[in-house]
């Protein structure tokens, strides 16, 4: 799907942060507390899916807003408990803020827009307008 594009500022960290982990995998972990959902995109006639990547979250701790066009999926995860960082042997859950934002195409109906988030997954429907599904009329042949 060519029109869902990924904003520049997250272009940039994504490239900053491949960056970073190859020069310094311990301190790169570190220095980067939020972290990144992963999202699937998928199109079919009807609808655009985004399915985002973020177990360990409780739903109120999830924003889904559409505004001037765009899409913005942001939240925060957290661990349970408080723990403190020096009883950590390995730490590769990453905690933090997140917030992902797509430009939506001009044939999403954005009024129409659901979100639906089970088991660690958020699932975002967007709707085509009517007008730019395809339509099929069959032809009688004489």
């Amino acid at each position: 799907m060519r029109d869902l594009v990924l904003s520049p500022v997250r272009f940039e960290n994504e490239i900053d942060n491949i960056f970073n982990s190859f020069l310094n995998p311990v301190s790169s972990a570190k220095m980067n507390a939020g972290f990144n959902p992963r999202v699937n995109i998928a199109e079919n006639d009807d609808q655009v899916d985004i399915t985002f990547e973020i177990p360990g979250m409780e739903k109120g701790d999830i924003k889904v807003l559409v505004q001037d066009g765009q899409l913005t999926v942001s939240g925060e995860r957290k661990f349970k408990e408080e723990q403190k960082e020096e009883n950590f042997v390995r730490t590769e859950i990453r905690t933090g803020s997140f917030s992902r934002a797509f430009t939506l195409p001009d044939y999403v109906e954005s009024e129409k827009i659901l979100a639906d988030y089970k088991n660690g997954f958020l699932e975002i429907t967007l709707p085509k307008k009517e007008e730019k599904k395809p339509k099929e009329i069959e032809v009688k042949i004489q």
